[in-house]
């Protein structure tokens, strides 16, 4: 086994130790998916489209997911490590920092497949969730949305000063995204000027994506969406590599 697998198979576990990440990766979608398939059951609608609401809801809370593991939980581990001068410690072993950070990509990435797998599960086991996508372009869509989150929580992760200072960034940026950009409450009930504010937040054009490959759309129907995710990934791989310290 290589250095980088042990290291992997070791952050994993420290992961599973993670109650938080846990509840918020696995754990909470399925409540919100529970409690809104209760209320609103998932017969297609006029007012959804044609479709369930279950079904729209599964890509959101997707989103969701991914969200949680990207900007919550890949920077505010980082931080630690920095804090706790565990990533300067490496330096001097065969393990290189870079790998951590690595590891963190796989590992969180390991969390977000297992949380959406489960959401996939209970959706279509409790309210028949239709899947009608095009595999293709849904992969393509969800990769590009989990790069932009995680080049988010890199970038929260290399610009934050201390561990305090990222869980705040990591606040800030992640509570307005999780209520605001249609990952946990549907835009198309919210009032206009909400709307306004969720155009800024680059989680709500990875909803709008992924949700419209999920439901058959094709990926050049969505350029705009395409366009800010691409864009708020470069340039925060850009900051993460300009800004990011080591100790």
């Amino acid at each position: 086994m290589t250095m980088f697998a042990v290291l992997t198979k070791f952050e994993l576990k420290l992961q599973l130790r993670n109650v938080i990440t846990l509840f918020f990766a696995l754990a909470f979608p399925l409540m919100m998916l529970l409690l809104f398939g209760a209320m609103y059951g998932n017969e297609p609608s006029e007012f959804t489209g044609g479709y369930g609401a279950v079904d729209l809801m599964v890509p959101s809370y997707t989103c969701m997911i991914v969200a949680v593991t990207g900007i919550m939980s890949l920077p505010l581990t980082v931080a630690a490590y920095r804090e706790q001068k565990i990533l300067k410690r490496f330096m001097a072993t065969p393990i290189q920092p870079l790998q951590i950070l690595a590891a963190q990509v796989v590992v969180n990435s390991i969390t977000t497949i297992a949380g959406i797998a489960l959401l996939l599960v209970v959706a279509r086991l409790v309210y028949h969730v239709q899947f009608l996508w095009n595999m293709p372009a849904t992969l393509f869509a969800f990769l590009l949305v989990l790069a932009c989150m995680f080049s988010l929580g890199l970038m929260i992760a290399g610009g934050a000063p201390n561990g305090r200072a990222a869980s705040a960034l990591a606040y800030l940026v992640y509570f307005p995204m999780l209520f605001l950009s249609g990952a946990s409450v549907p835009l198309y009930i919210m009032p206009k000027s909400i709307v306004k504010i969720a155009n800024i937040l680059p989680l709500t054009y990875g909803v709008r994506l992924l949700t419209g490959v999920w439901l058959g759309g094709a990926l050049w129907d969505y350029g705009r969406e395409l366009l800010v995710l691409l864009g708020v990934t470069i340039l925060s791989v850009a900051l993460s590599i300009r800004f990011f310290k080591w100790e």
